[in-house]
């Protein structure tokens, strides 16, 4: 358990087990559904909980799937950039990093000068198991 995981109230640390636990990305509705029988009874349960979550590094917003995913990578928040496979057959999400990735990125934006906010990189197709079946 991280540092930033002992401070965690009861919501966030429900809404981290259920990423946690969950096969896929989950919607914040989906985690709605999920935790109703733990008293969860509003969206904005779930979006508080979410966004204390994000800004501590324990879970990654998916953009192109407006959906949730439990940090499998522990170190990443340190390692600056992550990025996201994720197999439009079975809906399997790979986080990694990559650190020549991180170096060109910074490199453009330095050479640009441009301030940049937000980096998010995720990359659709076939994981090896769906494209071998």
């Amino acid at each position: 358990m991280t540092a930033e995981s002992s401070a965690l109230t009861k919501n966030q640390e429900m809404v981290l087990g259920a990423l946690s636990q969950a096969k896929g990305p989950m919607s914040a509705y989906a985690i709605l559904d999920e935790l109703r029988q733990e008293g969860f009874r509003a969206p904005p349960q779930v979006y508080r909980a979410l966004e204390k979550l994000m800004k501590n590094g324990l879970v990654h917003r998916l953009e192109s799937l407006n959906a949730f995913v439990a940090c499998s990578h522990g170190a990443c928040h340190s390692t600056g950039l992550v990025a996201f496979a994720i197999c439009d057959q079975c809906g399997l999400v790979s986080e990694f990093s990559d650190e020549a990735v991180t170096n060109s990125l910074t490199n453009w934006i330095a050479k640009n000068q441009f301030s940049n906010t937000k980096t998010t990189i995720e990359i659709r197709g076939d994981c090896a198991a769906c494209a071998a079946a």
